[in-house]
């Protein structure tokens, strides 16, 4: 058996008797989000921690569990923090809470992540959907051997952002009356913030948003299977747009203020998401 399933197939053994229902959809909290799910009554909980084999944040502020709740009748699966790339775990393991989530049951997956803005189009506080990434400057979580059963060996990622959730998101937004930014999120590998040269080739490239996650992630479930869709939170205005220097204590601040905007949008998009997916 390869190693990647594996892993995640004990992961999932280890927690199948304390999952409280089969989620439909999985949403990832990005960081100074988490606190979204907080406005749920929880209906089971589980630890990073307490998973055999699971990777476990290490980000301020990311609180490492599972939550479980219904959010405008659809049962979710919500991560409050996520791994990434540059605490030092291989790909496969940034990757695998999406395919954990995606045995769980979860066939819908809504990414949220704090980013940068590379364009001058945006401002920090800006809630921008991902219509489309790039990701080559990190590892692609499906090097190695190809697993069957989550997916072919050459996927197609020419949606890999779901064109009908998108617009349940865009939707959403216009309710809300919400300006809605769009754009291109191209993910580094961190944790240094970029260099105004950096980002200026990411602009140049076509980013408009930049990060350290949501990509990989992306990439893992369009191959198996998930319809996705993706927010981001403008944080902040990235290296060399402005003379301010970055810190992530400004990330989390932001984040706290568009806090009811954000719990607002999503709330709705998945209203909207259900009727779409049904």
């Amino acid at each position: 058996m390869d190693p990647v399933y594996e892993k995640v197939d004990r992961c999932y053994k280890s927690i199948q008797e304390r999952l409280p229902f089969t989620p439909r959809l999985a949403l990832i909290l990005g960081s100074g989000l988490g606190d979204y799910a907080d406005g749920f009554p929880v209906e089971g909980t589980i630890q990073y921690q307490d998973i055999e084999g699971f990777p476990v944040s290490t980000v301020p502020g990311h609180k490492g569990r599972f939550i479980f709740t219904h959010v405008e009748g659809v049962p979710v699966v919500m991560m409050q923090g996520r791994v990434h790339y540059y605490e030092g775990y291989p790909m496969s393991d940034v990757v695998l809470p999406v395919r954990l989530m995606r045995r769980m049951g979860a066939e819908v997956l809504f990414l949220t992540n704090a980013a940068g803005g590379a364009d001058c189009s945006l401002a920090p506080g800006d809630l921008m959907l991902i219509k489309d990434q790039i990701a080559c400057f990190v590892p692609s979580p499906l090097i190695g051997p190809n697993v069957a059963e989550w997916g072919p060996r050459f996927p197609d990622m020419s949606h890999i952002y779901d064109p009908e959730l998108m617009e349940a998101v865009r939707e959403s937004a216009a309710d809300l009356q919400i300006d809605l930014k769009e754009g291109v999120y191209l993910q580094l590998t961190g944790p240094a913030y970029e260099s105004p040269a950096e980002i200026r080739m990411c602009r140049g490239l076509g980013a408009q948003a930049v990060g350290m996650s949501t990509a990989c992630e992306a990439i893992a479930a369009r191959h198996m299977g998930y319809r996705i869709c993706g927010l981001s939170c403008i944080s902040n205005m990235a290296s060399g747009m402005t003379d301010k220097p970055l810190s992530h204590q400004e990330v989390q601040e932001t984040a706290d203020r568009v806090a009811p905007l954000f719990k607002q949008l999503v709330s709705a998009s998945i209203r909207k998401i259900k009727l779409k997916v049904n």
